[in-house]
């Protein structure tokens, strides 16, 4: 990893991001620098994590040799015309979603590198994938270094920005709709007469275990779900419900519905 890393921006996925930095040890406190907005929360992670709390921009990128840029995405349009020369020869990698590299190179236009990426709200807990793209071919170093930065998150993978949108349908929304999906199951068990609690239980820990079998064992989903159907059986009987609905259409237009929208976007300035 870089000697000194820069945060700019304190919020959800700064803090998830230097939270796996610090638990994997890829990185040590007093390599890390932030700087949040006008609220308390550079401050409050600072105090929690043992990383310097930037007085200001100079102070806080004089140093830096990677620049994690997570504020809004919308602050992008307003962002301090110091940046660009703040930044010089810096690598410069961006969490802000729907955010092109052609539009970060007018913010950070003397960046050594610009690298935009899309993590996933499981990365909070160090259980995110996150697909990223370079503006240009990255060294070995600064490859190592936004690997190392990433994997600190859970997974990641490399893509053509172009790809970007229909990542963001899959892995960026998709734990929203896994989250809807346990909803709706725990529903289901109040439907069939189970109680709201059990019912919330029964529902979670199933998602959670389905999850980790399908990781433990690499297996295609689709052969999991036949191990559990029975000819005739009872979760032949629900599938077949699923199957009359077009369940796997509703899915492909919902993430269809989701990349329209982030390109949509990430046309916008």
């Amino acid at each position: 990893m870089p000697a000194k890393i820069a945060f700019l921006g304190a919020g959800r996925m700064a803090s998830a991001i230097l939270d796996g930095l610090l638990a994997t040890r890829a990185a040590a406190p007093a390599d890390i620098a932030l700087l949040g907005g006008s609220g308390a929360s550079a401050a409050t992670l600072a105090a929690r994590s043992g990383a310097r709390l930037a007085a200001d921009l100079p102070d806080l990128l004089r140093e830096a040799d990677l620049v994690v840029v997570a504020f809004k995405p919308q602050h992008l349009a307003g962002a301090d015309p110091r940046l660009a020369e703040l930044t010089r020869g810096k690598l410069v990698l961006s969490v802000l979603a729907a955010k092109t590299l052609a539009r970060l190179s007018k913010t950070f236009p003397h960046a050594r590198n610009l690298v935009r990426t899309m993590p996933n709200t499981p990365a909070a807990i160090g259980a995110g994938v996150t697909g990223w793209a370079a503006l240009r071919e990255l060294s070995p170093a600064d490859r190592d270094a936004v690997v190392g930065l990433l994997r600190a998150m859970g997974r990641e993978i490399e893509l053509p920005e172009d790809q970007i949108d229909a990542l963001m349908a899959v892995s960026g929304c998709g734990p929203a709709f896994v989250f809807e999906f346990t909803a709706a199951l725990r529903e289901a068990g109040v439907a069939c007469g189970l109680a709201r609690e059990t019912a919330d239980l029964l529902a979670r820990e199933t998602v959670i275990g389905a999850a980790k079998l399908m990781a433990a064992t690499g297996t295609e989903p689709e052969e999991l779900r036949n191990q559990v159907t029975s000819p005739k059986g009872t979760t032949y009987a629900g599938l077949q419900v699923l199957a009359a609905r077009d369940f796997r259409g509703l899915l492909r237009d919902t993430a269809l519905a989701s990349k329209a929208r982030s390109a949509e976007l990430s046309a916008q300035e």
